[in-house]
């Protein structure tokens, strides 16, 4: 029997338009999560439930009811949360707490400090929020005959496998999928033992938690044997054995749409931003960074080692173009601003130093337009990707795929993209600016034989990887495990 998979995630695949008419149009998003659920909806029902995030996503949810609207081939239903809880649930937990966590971000002598604020966007806002969209779920597949996949997506809705599993029993399979890094048991010691606690064991209701790479889902059963006094690995390095249950941790790879982003690339938008930006570089080589503006990106030392590149081979100065592509994001958080103030007068003190009257030695870009960064990436020579801390990092996919100039990746080793594409990058430290600026240094001078080969075998690696193997992988674990002996509830611990 055909299961029905129920998609579940904080921000939806269409951003609804009022037209004057008054009916609605629908702008279906760019992501690889998108652009892979519309495969899998070729072979199987896809039920997509998110929140209502725009003024005109919640007409269209007043417009069309509570029952799930098929919308371009997607069975799509929206959530209307409360603003108070939902920024609490956002703004204060998901947003930066778990996010910083995660990633590592936090300057632990003074930052976060839990207080009774914090407690409160925990209780009326996360919980209330993963609890909602339990109640949403479970309404909306409670006459179902078919089996159940639910796939939960990312930090936001780490509570929802313990509500759905109190409300719907054994008879569906949980899955989560954990876009950003998992870190070690060290790096959850900020948390509050009772959110500690209540995220693991939520966790641990499901049938198998997705990560992006081997290291996350090593991590994860380590914080959990860590912090939780019944839970046990007995040897295995991707299984929680918990109050009866067994939870595997499974490494999914994400990845892109290759027949998209190459068609992307003929499109006449694309070539004429890619003239246009052409015509900026000239005959100089360039150096790309496509990034979102914030601090995990680690775009500041990105800067830094450009700048002890000019310094140390001052042979590059008029003859290289650092590019910097940076997309707005959760501009409403105060570090956020505060970063991009600081990449501004860092770029502004480069610009200072060493530019010309016939050369500006870096240009930042800030906005949202992915055909011009798609229209970059096919000329760059060096693609500058260190992040402190990555889930995957799909510009690296894209930029490899796309580039028409041989050019070399310098990688972070702290990029989830690094086991995959690490071997034929060149990797450093996201931390060392002095070896960063001494690998882009290296490609800027590599051999183009030398340079053929890696680019070659990293547009192969991406060829041969697919989004949508991504999640018929996981699809098809569910599927194996119905037949399976159902698993004995537990009660965590959830405020």
């Amino acid at each position: 029997m055909k299961p029905l998979i129920v998609v579940i995630s904080n921000r939806g695949p269409f951003e609804f338009k009022k037209k004057a008419d008054g009916l609605f149009e629908a702008q279906r998003g760019s992501g690889g999560l998108v652009t892979a659920l519309g495969a899998l909806a070729e072979k199987h029902d896809v039920l997509w439930v998110a929140a209502a995030m725009s003024k005109d996503d919640h007409r269209w949810l007043q417009a069309s009811g509570d029952k799930p609207q098929n919308v371009e081939g997607i069975s799509l239903l929206l959530m209307e949360p409360s603003k108070k809880a939902y920024q609490g649930y956002y703004n204060e937990i998901a947003n930066p707490l778990l996010w910083f966590t995660q990633h590592q971000l936090w300057d632990t002598p003074r930052t976060p400090s839990i207080t009774q604020e914090t407690w409160n966007a925990w209780e009326n806002g996360y919980v209330e929020i993963n609890r909602a969209f339990a109640r949403v779920v479970a309404e909306t597949i409670k006459d179902e005959k078919r089996p159940v996949i639910i796939l939960p997506q990312d930090y936001h809705l780490y509570l929802l496998p313990y509500y759905l599993r109190e409300i719907l029993g054994e008879n569906v399979q949980i899955q989560p999928f954990i876009h950003i890094p998992w870190p070690g048991p060290d790096a959850w010691r900020i948390l509050p033992n009772r959110i500690r606690r209540a995220i693991l064991t939520s966790l641990l209701q499901a049938d198998r938690v997705g990560f992006q790479t081997q290291k996350d889902a090593f991590n994860f059963v380590q914080t959990c044997r860590f912090y939780l006094e019944d839970a046990h690995s007995r040897g295995s390095r991707n299984t929680v054995y918990y109050n009866e249950r067994v939870v595997k941790a499974i490494a999914y790879p994400i990845s892109i749409d290759t027949q998209i982003l190459q068609a992307l690339v003929e499109e006449p938008q694309t070539d004429l931003l890619k003239s246009q930006l052409y015509n900026f570089v000239g005959d100089r080589k360039l150096i790309l960074r496509v990034d979102r503006i914030e601090p995990s990106k680690n775009i500041l030392r990105g800067l830094e080692a450009y700048r002890t590149l000019l310094e140390k081979h001052p042979e590059h100065r008029g003859k290289v173009q650092m590019l910097a592509l940076l997309v707005p994001s959760r501009m409403e958080v105060d570090e956020y601003q505060n970063y991009l103030r600081d990449i501004m007068s860092e770029a502004g003190m480069i610009n200072a130093n060493y530019s010309t009257p016939f050369w500006e030695s870096v240009r930042i870009v800030v906005g949202d337009n992915y055909q011009r960064a798609i229209a970059a990436m096919q000329f760059y020579d060096v693609l500058l990707v260190n992040p402190i801390a990555d889930g995957m990092n799909l510009v690296a996919k894209e930029g490899v795929l796309v580039n028409q100039k041989d050019g070399v990746l310098v990688l972070s080793e702290d990029a989830g993209a690094f086991y995959e594409l690490g071997e034929h990058a060149l990797t450093v430290s996201p931390f060392d600016t002095f070896s960063t600026a001494n690998a882009i240094h290296e490609a800027l001078t590599m051999p183009p034989e030398e340079k053929r080969a890696r680019a070659e075998a990293l547009r192969q690696i991406v060829i041969n990887a697919d989004i949508r193997d991504w999640f018929y992988r996981q699809v098809e674990d569910a599927m194996r495990d119905f037949d399976s002996q159902p698993k004995k509830d537990s009660t965590p611990a959830t405020s």
